[in-house]
């Protein structure tokens, strides 16, 4: 078995990276890339060069290219001892157009255009934009860089290798003011006054301050020390990570008296331990300066309600009991009663879930609860469990309908079989043969399907959630997708192939314990 499970998972994992790398060959050579501008209103408000400046700015940042301006060129070179401070800025500044270039500026201009050739890089120099001989027009300012399209390939393998990320205390580049670079462990967490017995790792020269730590909240022990990193949000939640907009809680702060490591106690919302590196923040922010006492000053905040996976996955957990709850026992009704009126009924409300589309019996028992005063509206804020009930409901039933249709044609079809004619023959009781044999063999394809039903939770519905306006997880790939966020676009891609993954394997260990008689060993019987 775990050999079976090794190779599956091997499997599952190569057949996830080829999901990944069709996607970003969709991504990034098939749809036009200015269409990531579609809803960018900063671009909008650009004119003439800078525009031009802009796109090739946010192409680099959603990963189409790389880029490199001029003014990036002179300081490597100072870097590489080949150009000093002074004269480096005396060449930054280029001329409107070529001809008005400095001679010293033209000989550097030059050897740009020079390093860029041979580095396979397109230089593009546009010309300065006059409204008068001695004004610009607006954004009409002189630019030089040049740009190289990225390989899908390079792409694709800067991404695996960044997925996991684990912290260590070689993270700040820059020098460590206080302290040396060491991780330490502490039994009285200085969040909470070093009064009380809180164990907890912390780091320094680490990107997080907090490495392992304990709290009141579940699961009670924490980490960042291993970081999954999905990929960078542009426009869905610019500037975090996929994982992390769907696993960050949302709704209000909430205000709690909190000690600062300068001693400050006031009212605030912060989460200390959730506290990374900013170089210079604290210096160069005196309400930085005020609470704390080295750079680690960029924190969280908590909030009322939960993630987006939060909400997600409680709806969805919730609906896949009720499914099982009521389609199994409907499913065994059926089939034992099978053309009686109960076998009728439940055939009515399976060909009415099936044929009806599923926005339509949404939007009707979302009118029906909006009569009998249920919330048709999910609410953060609300303390009321009853904005749960119509999501709930709105996602169980098609799949109690689908439990139902199958539970009751795989028993019929082992009621038919020659085994269980066998078994009568032998003096088996109606009761023993179902229980036994028909019940047995006929749940096992319902039985595998049971982990993908639990982990399909943790993604969501989007339908289901956009009727309602759940904030959970089930309809960020389409509002990535509408916003041209490729980030959360692939990252939610890999996210969902590696939960189908997990659920398959999941599924075929289950069954296995069921039914012993499946086995994965390979081993002739």
């Amino acid at each position: 078995m775990t050999k079976y499970v090794l190779k599956r998972l091997l499997h599952g994992l190569v057949s996830s990276i080829i999901v990944v790398t069709i996607v970003m060959i969709m991504i990034y050579t098939m749809l036009d890339r200015n269409l990531i501008f579609a809803t960018d209103n900063v671009f909008k408000n650009y004119g003439n060069n800078e525009k031009t400046a802009y796109m090739y700015r946010k192409w680099e940042e959603y990963g189409y290219l790389d880029l490199i301006t001029y003014n990036d060129f002179l300081l490597d070179l100072v870097d590489k001892g080949e150009l000093d401070e002074e004269t480096q800025k005396k060449v930054a500044s280029i001329g409107k157009k070529p001809e008005n270039d400095s001679e010293a500026t033209a000989e550097y201009v030059q050897k740009f255009y020079d390093w860029c050739s041979a580095n396979g890089y397109t230089v593009t120099r546009l010309n300065a934009i006059m409204v008068t001989p001695k004004k610009y027009a607006n954004g009409g300012a002189q630019q030089l860089f040049a740009s190289k399209d990225l390989p899908v390939t390079n792409r694709l393998i800067k991404y695996v290798t960044g997925l996991v990320s684990i912290d260590n205390i070689h993270y700040v580049d820059e020098d460590i003011d206080i302290g040396k670079r060491a991780i330490t462990f502490t039994l009285h967490d200085p969040v909470y006054g070093g009064e009380k017995f809180s164990p907890a790792i912390i780091g320094n020269g680490t990107y997080h301050k907090y490495l392992l730590y304990v709290d009141k909240v579940f699961p009670y022990l924490h980490q960042n020390l291993v970081t999954l990193n999905l990929g960078k949000s542009y426009a869905v939640n610019a500037g975090v990570d996929v994982f992390e907009t769907m696993t960050k809680k949302q709704g209000s702060y909430v205000m709690s008296t909190m000690t600062f490591p300068t001693g400050l106690t006031e009212e605030s919302a912060d989460d200390l331990h959730s506290a990374t590196f900013v170089y210079g923040s604290m210096s160069a922010n005196k309400v930085n300066s005020d609470r704390f006492t080295d750079d680690y000053t960029n924190v969280t905040t908590f909030k009322s309600g939960k993630s987006k996976m939060g909400y997600s996955f409680s709806i969805g957990i919730i609906a896949v009991l009720l499914s099982y709850l009521i389609g199994i026992p409907m499913g065994i009704a059926m089939a034992k009663n099978k053309d009686k009126l109960i076998d009728k009924i439940g055939t009515i409300y399976i060909v009415f879930i099936i044929a009806v589309p599923s926005l339509a019996y949404i939007f009707l028992f979302k009118a029906i609860g909006g009569k009998i005063g249920l919330p048709t509206t999910f609410d953060m804020e609300s303390t009321s469990k009853l904005i749960y009930v119509l999501p709930i409901i709105s996602l169980a039933l098609p799949s109690i309908g689908n439990l139902m249709k199958w539970l009751r044609r795989y028993m019929i079809d082992q009621m038919n079989s020659d085994y269980v004619k066998f078994a009568r023959s032998g003096g088996l009781t109606e009761g023993e043969i179902f229980r036994k044999h028909i019940l047995k063999n006929a749940s096992i394809p319902i039985i595998h399907g049971i982990p993908a039903g639990i982990l399909s939770a943790l993604v969501g519905a989007i339908i289901t959630e956009r009727v309602y306006t759940v904030p959970g997880a089930g309809n960020l790939l389409t509002i990535a997708i509408n916003q041209y966020d490729n980030g959360v676009i692939v990252g939610v891609t890999l996210f969902y192939a590696l939960l189908s993954v997990i659920s398959v394997i999941a599924g075929d260990v289950l069954i296995s314990i069921v039914d012993p008689r499946i086995s994965y060993s390979g081993k002739a019987r």
